[in-house]
């Protein structure tokens, strides 16, 4: 049901396919894509990649979720490679069949959606094969750790007509829907640059996660952990602190700015960048390979310029404003979207605090509840769907390699590849 009109199941394939095809792809469902469709009545089954951190979190609300029988939904198999982390997620969902390969989970047909919540080297891979084999998937941010692998994520989705959502829950806050009717109503003029960032203060750097004493060979598998990432000896300090090493993660730019640079491209309108440079260094904590602080610039061909500062020494944030010739918007209050209008265009316009209107904020909840309901209904433009993050994960991947190469990369957004 929609707006509270039942669809019948032509009007169903139909929007389906017309969605499919305003996407740029053919609008034919495979035979495995069609009989895996959840109908707008159904129970959602999910089937969980991951139990730690983020997973258990996401895992421990879908399941009170789950209580209510009005939400049709429940998680029926969880699969990790960290024993005491499936013996964990068994204490709340205790029904739940256990998976240590996920490859088995998703040969699981009962299964509808998928969700990974891995490191980030595993995202996309995870994402592929959870949709070649039917399944809807929401993977955890970034996208992936490189950016060819988004393009495969991407392509991958386009192929398959499956549901997905990247797990960047402030692109489901309605002040940023909002902010983009705001200038694609002209209120800001020709768009010259944008500012974001992420403040961020933690005595001990952050992710420096607790080691388990217990941990080993005996329940850690180590060998499915590192994956496609470079061969090292059996470290716990570099399977719990992931994100402090270059072989899994991207640092500040994957971890932090694709929930900064996510939001901000829902708001200017998702593109490809044409140059990206990048700065930092560890000024505070040398015990990573990845820096403390991270700046990012990228140029778009619409002739604009984002720029995206975090340092995790302060929680003092650059401000959240996009800069027009006719006036700047800043997007950093929760409530309200300031405009104020620059001096020689002013013309008798006074400074104008528009509030935000009604929806959804942006929380945990409402990012899981949008992908779940575009599962509903086949709706694959979800507030965080693989066209924008494809986008938004080009520009961050490419920042890490102008930080580790010390020069600017550049970007051909037709042929989408690297110049040069």
């Amino acid at each position: 049901m929609k707006n509270g009109k039942k669809i019948n199941r032509r009007q169903f394939l139909a929007r389906s396919a017309a969605g499919a095809v305003a996407l740029g792809t053919s609008g034919l469902l495979s035979a495995k894509t069609a009989q895996a469709m959840v109908g707008a009545n159904d129970q959602i089954r999910i089937g969980f990649i991951g139990c730690g951190n983020m997973g258990t979190s996401h895992l421990r609300h879908l399941a009170d979720d789950a209580k209510d029988p009005k939400n049709r939904i429940q998680t029926v198999a969880v699969c990790d490679i960290y024993k005491p982390r499936i013996a964990r997620a068994k204490t709340f969902i205790p029904n739940a069949r256990v998976y240590h390969d996920y490859r088995e989970l998703l040969d699981q047909k009962d299964i509808d959606v998928v969700w990974v919540a891995t490191p980030d080297h595993w995202h996309a891979r995870m994402a592929m094969d959870a949709m070649e084999a039917g399944k809807d998937v929401y993977s955890e941010k970034p996208m992936a750790r490189y950016w060819e692998e988004a393009r495969d994520y991407y392509r991958c989705w386009e192929r398959t007509g499956r549901v997905a959502q990247v797990g960047v829950q402030t692109t489901s806050d309605v002040k940023f829907t909002q902010a983009a009717e705001l200038i694609k109503a002209g209120k800001l003029g020709k768009l010259v640059w944008s500012t974001t960032g992420y403040g961020y203060n933690n005595p001990k750097g952050g992710w420096k996660y607790e080691i388990d004493a217990n941990v080993g060979p005996h329940n850690l598998d180590w060998k499915a952990f590192l994956g496609s990432a470079t061969w090292r000896a059996y470290d716990p300090e570099r399977f719990f602190r992931w994100r402090k090493y270059w072989d899994y993660s991207g640092g500040i730019a994957t971890d932090l700015f694709f929930h900064a640079l996510g939001h901000m491209y829902k708001t200017l309108g998702a593109e490809f960048p044409t140059r990206v440079t990048a700065s930092g260094g560890k000024w505070l904590h040398p015990d990573r390979e990845v820096p403390d602080t991270f700046m990012l610039t990228v140029d778009f061909p619409s002739r604009h310029t984002l720029v995206s500062t975090c340092t995790q020494g302060s929680t003092a944030e650059l401000a959240e404003i996009v800069r027009g010739q006719l006036a700047s918007m800043d997007i950093s209050g929760r409530d309200e979207i300031v405009i104020r209008p620059e001096r020689r265009f002013a013309r008798g316009r006074t400074v104008e605090h528009i509030p935000v209107r009604p929806g959804t904020r942006g929380s945990h909840h409402d990012h899981r509840w949008n992908f779940l309901q575009c599962v509903r209904e086949r709706n694959r433009m979800t507030n965080c769907n693989p066209h924008m993050a494809y986008r938004v994960a080009v520009a961050i991947c490419l920042s890490v390699e102008a930080y580790r190469q010390n020069k600017a990369m550049r970007f051909d957004p037709v042929r989408q590849e690297i110049i040069g």
